[in-house]
């Protein structure tokens, strides 16, 4: 569960704006080749601050040159005020049940000592199921470090498509992701959540390493720091990575069907390692080309 939060700072991972901007030969994109056709494949940063944009010429030019935004999920699930109602009431525990009844007293430490520390009200967090405070602790972090979502990578695309009327698709639904984390048996929730709490300052130390390995497009060094501990914990490897990329090669291979060229976003940690989108399209013949 350590890596979780890694997966989540890189599938997940943000840029950081103080990191000097090095230049580097190539981006964090593949162009994927078959002799039916072509599609860019980009590893994502769901969290961003806005000193990083503009985005490298690599990037701007293969989605000016592509017909279709395609990402893990179609963002406009869960943009709405009535999705983010839908996902909130997901992440509530049921009944009269609280956080302290549901989780160790060594985590529950946790939970108080940094919610206090970050200044928050610890009785309306009680309600949250693990996951979810979970999501929220490390999303805290990351804004306390100048980073949001709302410059991250999927949703920079997103926003320019819906505004220029280039149509959007996801390979899940909003109901799909939710239920990778509400799904967890009570003992990976507590699991994370602690891992999450123990993690999160340590793990923005971290960040800078992850960053600029993105920004140079250096794929072994995001699997080394990203996949090297989740690997030891083989059912969430499994259930947030190398099962989903395997679901995803179906749906990319109909995607290079098409006469047009489709710009694929997902979380870079989707692209790395064994079981990596690039090694599985690589193993099925495709043809890959770092920009």
């Amino acid at each position: 569960m350590k890596a979780l939060v890694r997966a989540v700072a890189v599938a997940v991972a943000a840029v950081v704006t103080t990191v000097v901007q090095a230049q580097s030969p190539h981006s964090f994109i593949w162009k994927v080749s078959s002799s039916a056709g072509s599609a860019y494949l980009v590893g994502s940063v769901h969290v961003l601050a806005k000193d990083y944009y503009p985005l490298a010429p690599a990037l701007e030019a293969a989605y000016k040159g592509s017909d279709l935004l395609v990402e893990e999920m179609n963002l406009d699930e869960i943009t709405t005020p009535d999705a983010q109602m839908r996902t909130l009431a997901r992440g509530l525990l049921p009944g009269g049940q609280t956080l302290d009844m549901v989780v160790s007293p060594t985590t529950y430490a946790l939970v108080t000592a940094r919610t206090q520390s970050l200044g928050l009200p610890l009785e309306p967090l009680k309600r949250f199921k693990p996951w979810m405070l979970a999501l929220t602790v490390v999303a805290l972090e990351w804004q306390k470090a100048g980073f949001d979502d709302a410059y991250g990578l999927d949703r920079h695309f997103f926003d320019r498509a819906k505004a220029e009327g280039k149509p959007i698709q996801g390979f899940e639904s909003a109901d799909f992701q939710l239920g990778l984390l509400d799904g967890l048996s009570a003992a990976d929730q507590d699991r994370m959540l602690a891992e999450s709490l123990k993690e999160s300052e340590t793990e923005l130390g971290s960040v800078a390493a992850l960053a600029m390995a993105w920004k140079n497009g250096d794929a072994p060094t995001i699997e080394r720091l990203v996949l090297s501990d989740m690997k030891d914990d083989p059912v969430m490897y499994n259930r947030l990575l190398a099962d989903r990329n395997r679901a995803w090669v179906p749906a990319f291979e109909a995607l290079l069907a098409r006469k047009a060229r489709p710009f694929v976003v997902v979380g870079a940690a989707h692209l790395v390692g064994p079981d990596g989108l690039l090694a599985l399209l690589k193993a099925r013949g495709y043809s890959l080309e770092q920009l």
